[in-house]
């Protein structure tokens, strides 16, 4: 099992900043993939951003520009840097870690962009 604890949503006008972390804890060996989603009211879960053990990202087209994703191998976590935030990037965010034959995730974490 791993468990993943979120951390830094919250409130912020459009075009502020937000940093969401996340970090990975249990049977953390073998992870291929760490990442972010994100479900807004009414809406599926859709795909934010992804960093694959070996350094590649993956980035959806909406955020492109605007969110990085730092990983920290070392200390087993994963950020989002959300800059240039939008009223629709206001979601629930999702941390989320794959593994071979298992996904896992995070709690959520509320985002919310005022206009």
């Amino acid at each position: 099992q791993v468990q993943l604890v979120e951390s830094g949503g919250g409130l912020v006008q459009a075009g502020g900043s937000l940093r969401l972390s996340c970090a990975a804890s249990g049977s953390i060996f073998g992870i291929y993939a760490m990442g972010w989603y994100r479900q807004a009211p009414g809406k599926q879960r859709e795909f934010i951003a992804n960093s694959i053990s070996g350094g590649s990202t993956n980035y959806a087209d909406s955020v492109k520009g605007r969110f990085t994703i730092p990983r920290d191998n070392a200390k087993n976590t994963v950020n989002l840097q959300m800059n240039s935030l939008r009223p629709e990037d206001t979601a629930v965010y999702y941390c989320y870690v794959n593994k071979p034959g298992n996904i896992y995730w995070g709690q959520g974490t509320q985002v919310t962009v005022s206009s």
